[in-house]
């Protein structure tokens, strides 16, 4: 089994790959394939019952439940059981995303506040995207003390609650009833299902499927299906039993949705055709809002908001953690990659905007992982090497 750590390496490096894979596909001799595979149509079902879709759409709204059922179950180990289990463990990372979810949106909203339908993407540059920030944080390895790897994270996941909740109410369709009855009761079975303490998988993934399905149909964000699951799932097994079912899903799926699903969506959502020279794409309102609010509203926003918790003594730094290298983190946060991409497809209808969206996104996250990485170089020290004791 491979090691969480180096999966997450893995991973960061694929996403690296995936995008760079995508951008050259559609920019090359290439990019006629690529589109028609982007937007080949799969139907899936049967006669009456079947639902078809780009294949854009099965990952961006299939796959991609997979990657909120491991958000979901995330933040569900940490909360009952991890970092930010105690009163005293929350404040700080609290404060902290916060603080770099409200000055991001502040500032995209200032450069687009007279033009309704830019307003929209407003939550675009509020992300982070967690596996990619700690990808580039373990570069460093042993350098970087755990405190601050536990301090990123959990504001990471702070970040990804307050995403979700985003998702959920400003970026639905139309509601349709009979299916969001439907999905309502899905939900309700999958805590039935919990309450009675049955840890087996198949039960919540069945139910989990009717869910996605009735979502799909009923004009809410299917992807956030993957949460309802996550959330369903126990923690615990039944008494006396050893096995944590959050935590063995957690294991069974890591790998998958890190080393597949997300390269996979990286590289069909990177694919942007750089039609107009790349400086006239982004001094545009909606990128300028979007790297302006990742690049510096991140930054600001985290370490001002985890200034003023500990000033006022609702917090406090994690131990052998300095205020440079919380600096160094805080620029990482603007990583909005995963996150980012998914909510400005949400955000936009008009494919000019969601291209110029992602290119926005993509720049502003290769600057903040340059940035947060120099900084991070400069206020973390190496670890010196204890002397070996001379024989006799």
């Amino acid at each position: 089994m491979i090691k969480t750590a180096n999966i997450q390496r893995m991973s960061g490096l694929m996403i690296v790959i995936a995008i760079a894979l995508g951008l050259l596909s559609a920019n090359t001799i290439y990019a006629e394939l690529y589109f028609k595979v982007h937007h080949l149509r799969i139907h899936i079902g049967i006669e009456d019952f079947s639902l078809s879709r780009p294949l854009i759409d099965w990952i961006n709204e299939g796959l991609m439940v997979f990657f909120f059922l491991l958000v979901g179950l995330e933040i569900k180990k940490e909360i009952l059981e991890g970092q930010i289990s105690k009163p005293s463990q929350i404040a700080l990372p609290a404060f902290s995303a916060l603080g770099g979810m409200v000055l991001p949106a502040i500032i995209y909203a200032v450069f687009n506040w007279n033009d309704s339908v830019a307003l929209q993407g407003w939550a675009i540059p509020t992300a982070t995207d967690i596996v990619l920030a700690l990808g580039i944080l373990s570069i460093l390895g042993t350098r970087i003390p755990s405190g601050l790897t536990v301090f990123l994270m959990a504001v990471a996941i702070f970040d990804d609650i307050v995403a979700v909740l985003i998702i959920g109410l400003f970026y639905g369709e139309q509601l349709s009833a009979l299916p969001l009855f439907v999905a309502i009761g899905a939900t309700i079975l999958l805590f039935l299902i919990n309450a009675y303490r049955m840890t087996g998988m198949w039960g919540y993934l069945i139910v989990g499927l009717v869910l996605w399905v009735a979502l799909l149909e009923s004009g809410v964000e299917a992807s956030l299906a993957g949460i309802i699951i996550a959330l369903a799932v126990p923690m615990r097994s039944r008494p006396g039993g050893d096995l944590s079912p959050v935590r063995l899903l957690e294991k069974k799926i890591q790998p998958i949705v890190a080393l597949a699903i997300v390269p996979l969506f990286a590289f069909l959502n990177a694919g942007i055709e750089l039609d107009e020279p790349i400086s006239d794409t982004l001094t545009a309102p909606i990128p300028l809002g979007i790297i302006l609010g990742l690049v510096i509203g991140k930054q600001f926003g985290i370490f001002g908001a985890a200034l003023i918790a500990v000033g006022l003594g609702l917090g406090k730094l994690p131990a052998n953690v300095t205020w440079g290298q919380v600096y160094g983190a805080s620029l990482l946060a603007g990583i909005g990659f995963t996150m980012s991409l998914f909510v400005a497809t949400l955000a936009f209808e008009e494919a000019g905007l969601v291209a110029s969206a992602k290119v926005a996104v993509l720049t502003a996250s290769l600057l903040s992982a340059v940035a947060g990485l120099a900084v991070l170089l400069m206020t973390t020290p190496r670890l010196r090497q204890l002397p070996t004791a001379k024989p006799g």
